[in-house]
């Protein structure tokens, strides 16, 4: 981890980050699950890929990603020749912790007859052992382009394979991975917001549990919901997903109310991601400062995940990567 030190105490964070930025000819991405702070630095906004691709567009040399680990990850395959660095490298990721790659390996090589549809929040060893990569974005495009009869292997994400199980009439073979953000909204505490709030449509995330989303008035990708909570006419909407997104809905329409779903006791932070609040404005200047800590692919590893997420991009086509916001140009910025 690349922690902050005394040495920090007095800087002008945004403004040494912004010197920064220039002088490393950086772009700097930021999550939608990110601080408003680092939102607010940021040159691009959006969901994992989305960023990656938007980054990998621009005559950037550094990609400072606030994300987790397999984002960064994600996005040095796509731009191998630029230096990703990770503000701190134990922002990892409960769905890409729940698949290690040599259990994944093991498991492909139990049901050979089945080609692995693999969701993004995985590590690179588990992408380049599967055939397609999906995001939350574009699984359902895939997903309807693969014959009914041919068996598919779903992971990490047992609830996001599960929702397209569901809507699409499907049998994919599950991993029984979970997002813990996702997986700690409370259904009764959920139930007595829109009691609460009958006007307010639900938007919420296929990460989250079935109970959760079968009071859902509309499910989807961050991208999505952000998209939709903007669109809807009601002036109360209930998202939920990391609440982190909200900064970006009330920045658009701060004449809104966005009301984050609950978890458990209806008061706790439990529904906010501890890996992605690793991430800090002091950890952001210094990993521009030393360009580090770094995301380093070893290359036959990365062209194997590239092949998958190639794979995607050609099914997807055009829906992937247009859901991010931000600032197009990085030199002179």
């Amino acid at each position: 981890m690349n922690a902050p030190n005394q040495s920090l105490r007095g800087l002008d964070l945004r403004a040494e980050i912004d010197r920064l930025r220039k002088e490393r000819n950086a772009v700097i991405l930021g999550h939608y699950y990110q601080t408003p702070e680092i939102q607010d630095i940021a040159d691009f906004v959006g969901d994992s890929l989305d960023l990656s691709r938007k980054a990998q567009a621009t005559d950037a040399d550094v990609i400072a990603f606030c994300g987790v680990r397999f984002m960064a990850e994600t996005a040095k395959i796509l731009s191998p020749d630029k230096i990703v660095v990770l503000p701190d490298m134990d922002a990892g990721c409960s769905l890409e912790d729940s698949c290690p790659p040599e259990q994944f390996k093991a498991f492909r090589e139990l049901h050979p007859d089945h080609i692995a549809l693999t969701y993004i929040n995985s590590s690179a060893e588990v992408k380049a052992l599967s055939d397609i990569i999906v995001t939350s974005s574009s699984a359902e495009q895939i997903l309807n382009q693969i014959p009914k009869d041919q068996k598919i292997i779903f992971g990490p994400d047992k609830n996001l394979g599960g929702w397209l199980n569901r809507k699409f009439g499907r049998d994919m073979l599950l991993w029984p991975g979970i997002c813990i953000v996702h997986e700690a909204f409370s259904e009764t505490e959920l139930l007595k917001l829109k009691a609460k709030h009958p006007g307010a449509p639900v938007l919420a995330h296929p990460e989250c549990p079935p109970h959760i989303l079968e009071h859902a008035d509309e499910i989807g990708s961050t991208s999505h919901i952000l998209k939709v909570a903007l669109s809807s006419p009601s002036r109360e909407v209930i998202v939920a997903t990391e609440p982190h997104i909200i900064h970006q809905m009330e920045k658009a329409a701060p004449e809104k109310t966005f009301i984050g779903a609950p978890g458990a006791d209806g008061n706790c932070n439990c529904n906010m991601c501890p890996y992605m609040a690793l991430n800090t404005m002091e950890k952001l200047y210094v990993a521009l400062r030393d360009l580090q800590p770094r995301i380093e692919i070893e290359e036959s590893l990365r062209v194997g995940a590239k092949r998958s997420l190639d794979r995607m991009l050609e099914m997807a086509g055009s829906s992937v990567g247009k859901g991010d916001v931000g600032r197009p140009k990085i030199s002179g910025d």
